[in-house]
């Protein structure tokens, strides 16, 4: 096994160029080009020629924009790699040797990379940290009791709920969440955008009653403003996962062993969750490894729908811009993510069935 790891871990390298590089150069390669919406910004037309000239020429040597697209590429691997020549603060390259590696300077923002990351990645993990749960939590039940009342009417009714749920697409749900529970001519019921009102720092941390009213505090303000976000999230993921449970759990409630199980005089919720769900989750287990680089990539559409200030939203507003730096950093994280939740899938198959050796 960790043998098997290492070599996944290895090929992760040629794994993550590929997908840096395709993005980098489709980039490169789309009308106005990297830094085109950086110079567009300038105001060319307040300089005299020479001014004008100065500042394009800084420009372009201080990010390489001048430099042919492979350069630029070489340039970017070179930043965040521990090993290379450090890059002065001109843009210039320096000696060769060890060095700390680097995602370099949002050419748009003109802000360390890894700050913006910092600001915007723990959002995108909350979110995820509360929509996951909820996915597989009722996904996984709904799944398992429709299994169990098979042509029945739960069966029916939670099967075609989940299937029109399924063919909803996230950005249709986010406006209708938006124009119903959020607009004040219809329900108003939660906010429309952000993650807290705007005095949400002068609130006291839990809910409590004041001389004045009812005051919800920071923690009930942030949940409250989650809720549509989180929803928008976890309804297809959960409506996907609950018919894959179904399916599942029902091909092994036939099997052999299954039928064993009950004449030997099991009780069906024994040979349920010991024998046949244990069984079940090694389709479960193959799913989950696409679920969350998915509901990462979904989380791009709700959080611009939503205006939440996390990585799906900074992605959109780098792409738009043609960040370089800030787009193949966020690439290079997300190409991570893909890479090592395919391990992680391939380990938890192992320890869930016996029969499965990778050595």
């Amino acid at each position: 096994m960790l043998t098997y790891i290492t070599r996944r871990l290895l090929l992760m390298i040629p794994t993550l160029l590929g997908i840096t590089a395709l993005v980098f150069f489709s980039m490169a390669e789309s009308p106005g080009g990297i830094g085109g919406q950086l110079l567009s910004q300038i105001q060319f037309s307040r300089m005299t020629s020479a001014e004008a000239k100065e500042v394009r020429e800084y420009y372009e040597k201080r990010y390489g924009l001048n430099k042919p697209a492979i350069v630029q590429y070489a340039r970017w691997l070179n930043l965040i790699s521990p090993i290379g020549y450090v890059q002065n603060e001109d843009g210039s390259l320096g000696a060769f040797g060890l060095k700390e590696p680097s995602l370099g300077e949002s050419m748009n923002q003109h802000r360390p990379v890894i700050a913006l990351l910092a600001e915007s990645l723990p959002i995108t993990l909350l979110l995820q940290a509360i929509s996951i749960p909820i996915v597989y939590g009722y996904g996984v039940l709904t799944g398992i009791a429709a299994a169990q009342d098979r042509g029945g009417a739960y069966d029916k009714i939670i099967g075609i709920s989940q299937l029109a749920a399924w063919s909803v697409p996230t950005v249709w749900a986010g406006v209708m969440l938006i124009g119903f529970l959020a607009n004040r001519q219809y329900f108003g019921l939660f906010p429309a955008s952000n993650l807290h009102e705007i005095d949400a720092m002068s609130m006291p941390f839990f809910p409590h009653f004041t001389p004045h009213g009812w005051d919800r505090g920071w923690l009930l303000d942030a949940i409250w403003h989650l809720v549509l976000p989180v929803t928008c999230l976890s309804y297809g993921g959960s409506a996907y996962l609950s018919k894959l449970t179904r399916a599942s759990v029902l091909e092994n409630l036939s099997a052999d062993y299954a039928r064993t199980a009950r004449a030997k005089g099991l009780s069906r919720r024994v040979v349920l969750y010991r024998h046949v769900f244990r069984n079940s989750i090694l389709s479960l287990i193959t799913i989950a490894a696409s679920i969350l680089p998915a509901m990462i990539g979904g989380s791009v559409v709700v959080e611009s729908i939503f205006s939440v200030p996390g990585m799906g939203k900074l992605l959109v507003d780098a792409v738009i811009a043609r960040d370089r730096e800030l787009v193949l950093a966020i690439t290079f994280i997300g190409g991570i993510i893909g890479v090592l939740s395919t391990l992680v899938r391939d380990v938890f198959y192992a320890i869930a069935d016996p029969r499965v050796a990778y050595d």
